[in-house]
């Protein structure tokens, strides 16, 4: 470590949980060079935002040329040239129904705005989250969050109105995926009856794709039962696509696999390659009940990020990077399936796209496995790979790789994941 790590690394608040022992001097495309030298494949994507790469160049150079023309216009004051090509580019990627666009900083921020959107139009309270979600940390958002206590820390005074239904974890339930989703359907209807009445609430928020949770895939029957239901009550359908977006999972949005259209989406993380940028997505129409003042934000929008933004959408396009996303993950599933043969431990194999979840069981636990998690987690750090964990039980290793990873990079990352499961796994 340098000496600037070392006199101001203790000043730096102890809030933030450090996985690594690691000080970063640069990024470039799939990797991350360290003040020492050490070069690290990164498998993380500072969690699923990077998604096309480090410092991009396209994306870089939108950034420079932008920083010299406008650093930042309040939306409210004036409508700068970056937001409205942003829109149009947006356009081009998101259902038709999805027309109407509001712009903020974080993810945590647009959940917050999906959540006052969904009650400005239904003029109800409550909201129905999943076991396993993860939407943010600001008051509202940490009420919706139920993957772990810790992300809470002492904050447990929260907005109430916000009711919990099982998320269909397949893997977990010990059942098919069809049964799973009967399961978490049933349980749904059960509590609309016993403890909130559909006419009362507001919107029912999920992720397409379950991320701190555990990285997984609802069975699409799941979410179509969702869709109808909304409709029956006139609830509002919240998709978060904060993690999911963007081209992690192989299309734009998850949402895509399943054919079905939210009423609300929140995107932010790989919109900007890197730049704080999120959004509320919706049908204008419904943006329209959303009365003129109730929301806004000094940086929402920034006309940086913005550009950014842009770039970012540009070269994915223009690079096939979703193609890539798909085949690479098909290679990536492939390996650690493999990989599950000569491993009991490493229980399953799950994902769409470059959102890839490898779930650990010990003695067919998977409430035993963290410590193994952060053994095999240390192992490919120290052999240069850099991956993450996820779950309640911090069971489950989850790959986030760039979306323009390269065939041999893939390779690269399972041949030091297979060391590291050799000296740690056993």
């Amino acid at each position: 470590m340098t000496q600037l790590y070392e006199v101001n690394f203790p000043h730096m608040s102890p809030v933030w949980s450090h996985i690594f022992p690691l000080e970063a001097e640069r990024a470039e495309g799939s990797y991350i060079y360290a003040s020492d030298g050490r070069k690290y494949l990164d498998f993380t994507c500072g969690i699923g935002v990077t998604n096309t790469g480090h410092c991009h160049p396209k994306v870089v150079a939108a950034i420079r040329e932008q920083a010299g023309l406008f650093l930042h216009a309040q939306a409210n004051i004036v409508v700068h040239q970056p937001m409205l090509q942003l829109i149009e580019e947006l356009r081009t990627i998101v259902p038709p129904a999805i027309d109407g666009f509001f712009f903020s900083n974080s993810g945590a921020e647009a959940v917050e705005g999906a959540v006052k959107l969904a009650r400005a139009v239904t003029k109800r309270q409550a909201i129905i989250v999943f076991t396993g979600s993860f939407h943010g940390r600001t008051g509202q958002t940490m009420a919706l969050t139920t993957s772990k206590t810790g992300y809470k820390g002492a904050a447990q005074l929260l907005p109430a109105g916000v009711y919990v239904a099982p998320f269909p974890y397949a893997f977990k339930l010990g059942l098919s995926q069809e049964k799973a989703s009967q399961y978490a359907l049933e349980a749904l209807d059960e509590l609309l009856i016993s403890q909130i009445a559909p006419h009362d609430v507001a919107a029912i928020l999920i992720e397409p794709v379950l991320g701190e949770g555990g990285y997984v895939v609802p069975p699409a029957s799941f979410l179509q039962a969702l869709r109808e239901l909304c409709d029956k009550h006139g609830i509002m359908l919240i998709f978060d696509e904060v993690q999911s977006g963007f081209g992690r999972t192989g299309k734009w949005f998850a949402q895509d696999h399943f054919g079905i259209v939210p009423d609300i989406m929140t995107v932010a993380k790989g919109i900007a390659s890197g730049m704080p940028l999120s959004g509320v997505f919706s049908r204008l129409e419904l943006m329209k009940k959303w009365p003129t003042g109730s929301h806004g934000g000094t940086y929402g929008g920034n006309a940086v990020a913005m550009a950014a933004g842009v770039a970012t959408v540009r070269a994915m396009k223009e690079e096939q990077m979703l193609q890539n996303a798909n085949e690479r993950g098909l290679q990536l599933q492939t390996g650690l399936r493999k990989l599950q043969e000569e491993y009991p431990q490493l229980a399953d194999v799950r994902g769409l796209g470059l959102m890839i979840g490898s779930e650990f069981a010990v003695a067919g636990d998977y409430r035993k496995a963290k410590p193994l998690v952060k053994d095999i987690l240390r192992a490919a750090e120290e052999r240069g790979l850099l991956l993450l964990s996820c779950g309640t039980f911090d069971s489950t290793i989850r790959w986030i790789p760039p979306l323009n990873v390269t065939a041999e990079q893939v390779n690269d990352g399972l041949a030091v994941f297979t060391e590291a499961l050799k000296v740690s796994a056993g």
